[in-house]
């Protein structure tokens, strides 16, 4: 087949072609897929499963693809299946935990929403793995949200990362996330939304670029979230809405921001950008860089498959 690209290939071709990138993207991450999850992860539109049964099954008849009890991959299935029911299972039971922390969350100042992120929110839990957390906080009072509940995690769970991991905070008025590309667009599609409902919906509204990436995956549904402020919640914040509780939430910006310098000196500045990015309205704590060493090997995975079968994937949907 020679190469090509998607938009002068045939409907049932493309789907192939976007098929395989969808499998090449979970392949990072030993993650075989149902039919109805390749569906969910094309950046295509497609409205009938069937159809993508059926380029699944032309894809498998081609040797491109491997099948074992209902699930796809590009390599072997068995193994990686099994450790995903494992999994599976792990992060049913650790559920439990997440729903009441999310809770515990909910009553903490200013926090405004939250929603369950990483890998449980993909169904997944490795046995060393972390609850990670999404948290949408109000404006201007973001970074006193964090140190509270960094402060609690410190004290009372004695800095274990295992229940209470916070990665991502953005305020209110900065609900847009700023890196747009299949790793977040993947991220934001999966959130489980847990508490603060209209603000939760508003998240997603305010990041529908996410859906045009993934067409076919549905907004999360955020019926089940949880409101209500505990009077204690109400208490704190109006002793905190004060100019006080401006100096102090510019103090827990900038003393964050300078333990990370020290902490992280070896990053450049844009690493650190990507990977710690601070400002008053938002906080990110990856310092693995997760994204950017996801981006890389999905850049790598895709251009040895285009190399080795002639063909072009969807390469502009990895900016």
């Amino acid at each position: 087949m020679s190469a090509t690209s998607l938009a002068e290939l045939p409907v049932d071709t493309a789907l192939r072609l976007n098929v395989l990138r969808a499998l090449i993207y979970f392949d990072l991450f030993q993650h075989p897929l149902r039919a109805d999850e390749v569906q969910r992860f094309l950046p295509g539109q497609v409205h009938d499963t069937g159809s993508v049964v059926a380029a699944l099954t032309a894809l498998a008849e081609e040797g491109l693809v491997m099948k074992a009890d209902g699930h796809y991959a590009l390599s072997e299935v068995a193994k990686p299946l099994l450790k995903r029911k494992e999994e599976n299972a792990r992060a049913t039971a650790r559920m439990t935990k997440a729903l009441r922390m999310s809770r515990l969350i909910g009553r903490f100042p200013f926090v405004r929403g939250v929603m369950i992120s990483g890998s449980l929110s993909k169904g997944r839990m490795a046995a060393d793995g972390d609850i990670d957390f999404f948290i949408l906080a109000e404006p201007q009072r973001l970074w006193v949200c964090r140190t509270l509940l960094v402060a609690f995690k410190k004290i009372f769970l004695l800095n274990s990362h295992r229940d209470l991991c916070l990665n991502y905070f953005v305020d209110l008025d900065h609900l847009s996330i700023q890196d747009r590309n299949v790793f977040t667009a993947t991220e934001v599609m999966t959130l489980i939304p847990t508490y603060g409902r209209s603000h939760c919906d508003r998240f997603f509204a305010a990041n529908s670029w996410a859906q045009r990436l993934l067409p076919n995956a549905p907004v999360p549904a955020t019926r089940n979230c949880a409101d209500g402020d505990g009077r204690m919640k109400k208490i704190t914040e109006r002793l905190l809405f004060t100019s006080i509780g401006d100096e102090i939430d510019e103090w827990c910006m900038l003393y964050t921001l300078k333990h990370w310098k020290q902490k992280f000196a070896e990053m450049d500045h844009a690493e650190f950008d990507t990977a710690l990015r601070t400002r008053k309205y938002t906080s990110k704590h990856h310092p693995q860089n997760f994204q950017a060493r996801v981006l890389k090997s999905f850049r790598e995975r895709i251009a040895a498959f285009e190399s080795a079968h002639d063909l072009e994937l969807a390469a502009d949907l990895m900016a």
